[in-house]
């Protein structure tokens, strides 16, 4: 049914190529090919302990400055009813550092890691302001599968373009690398034309007497912040997102990075990585169908015991099989744990402040990716090794398992 709407809807279809758009940045800056070309070409000539720390240090500093700078930018854009104007400019910031990194060769690896924190954050602010759109788009039983479809679709489309960057990369090298981002910034920009001109601008939300609009950016979203104690369910998801997406976050940033430091070639890497893109599609329409028919809560609940499992796994990957093993395990419940964790936000929302509170959401994410990609940094500089965060994370995953059974949504137990 859900896929039947997408053709039927142009809506519909605009906002899911939107997620098919920022998932090139996703695939191939975040997850494969840039963490590759900032350790073996940008820290070229460097001490590669301090390289791969300054990653996951300046991985953090971004994630934070988002968390910080989200809720009171969602505020501004609910009551100014700019939210598209805000997608737009986080969008530019994105896929203008994008092309920059294609520009930038053996040794820069200053300049590299700046233009990755960018990039990060307009990626990170795409995210909250097209997220905030889900609650206007889909009625309460429709949000769960338009998520999972946005997800499937995304990991389609960002795995396409890894597969032709990759090949790119194999068949040209350092001219290829460069290639792929300036490929991610044009893919990213042409995806993002439909939903600019086919989504509506949903109505602001009405002021408080006497409230400014520019004074709306901050006060909103600490009165929001206040007023939490009396929304326990939203309470809680919060704090269970912000454990769990810290585990999620950081296998995305850090997953290329500890394959290379295990020794493992180019070809395992990337073939790995690639084909969870693809298998992530089904099993991200199928988290879709599950949670119609058990449920948001408990689908999310079955997904992070599968992450849980591949945390204990972590410090046994030492062949390229084993690589391959974690990395598919990943793609059979990272696009479902993301959709669900989405719409079943969704649900605890109001519309009309759809954009402070998906700045939450975000803040919320963000601030749990400060901690993960600094234990992996410092991990790094202190053992001489990325293994040991697998075990780290995992407990991760079990606090926030614990603090999402303490949701009710939708009227689901």
């Amino acid at each position: 049914m859900i896929l039947r709407d997408l053709l039927r809807r142009l809506d519909w279809r605009a906002w899911v190529l939107q997620d098919v758009g920022n998932s090139a940045f996703a695939t191939t800056i975040l997850a494969v090919l840039y963490p590759l070309y900032y350790r073996e070409v940008l820290g070229a000539g460097a001490e590669a302990s301090s390289v791969l720390a300054w990653w996951g240090y300046v991985s953090a500093l971004s994630m934070l400055l988002t968390a910080l700078l989200a809720p009171g930018l969602g505020a501004l854009a609910d009551g100014a009813g700019r939210r598209k104007g805000a997608l737009l400019a986080a969008t530019a910031l994105g896929v203008g550092a994008s092309a920059a990194m294609g520009l930038l060769g053996e040794g820069h690896w200053v300049w590299g890691l700046a233009l990755f924190a960018l990039g990060s954050l307009g990626f990170s602010f795409n995210n909250v302001f097209y997220d905030s759109f889900l609650p206007h788009l889909a009625a309460p039983e429709e949000r769960a599968g338009l998520s999972s479809a946005g997800y499937a679709l995304g990991y389609l489309g960002g795995g396409t373009l890894l597969v032709a960057n990759a090949a790119l990369a194999g068949f040209w090298g350092e001219a290829g690398f460069r290639l792929s981002f300036l490929s991610v910034a044009l893919w990213w920009g042409l995806f993002t034309l439909p939903f600019l001109r086919h989504v509506g601008e949903p109505p602001p939300s009405p002021r408080e007497p006497g409230e400014t609009w520019g004074a709306s950016a901050y006060g909103r979203p600490w009165r929001t912040l206040l007023g939490l104690r009396h929304q326990p369910d939203l309470l809680w998801f919060l704090g269970a997102f912000w454990l769990y997406n810290d585990g999620i976050g950081t296998i995305m940033r850090m997953g290329v990075l500890y394959g290379s430091s295990l020794g493992l070639g180019q070809g395992t890497l990337l073939g790995a990585l690639v084909a969870t893109q693809f298998v992530g599609v089904p099993c991200t329409i199928l988290f879709g169908r599950l949670a119609g028919r058990w449920g948001d809560r408990r689908v999310l609940l079955a997904g992070l015991g599968g992450y849980l499992a591949l945390c204990a796994f972590i410090p046994f990957v030492v062949r390229p099989w084993h690589f391959w093993v974690l990395a598919l395990g990943v793609g059979v419940v990272q696009g479902g744990t993301q959709a669900l964790s989405r719409s079943l936000f969704a649900s605890l929302v109001p519309k009309e402040r759809s954009a402070e509170l998906y700045g939450f959401y975000d803040l919320s994410s963000k601030f749990a990716g400060v901690l993960g990609p600094f234990l992996f940094g410092l991990l790094a500089q202190l053992t001489g090794s990325l293994r040991m965060g697998g075990p780290v994370l995992g407990l991760f995953f079990l606090g926030g398992m614990a603090m999402l059974r303490r949701v009710r949504a939708g009227g689901r137990p």
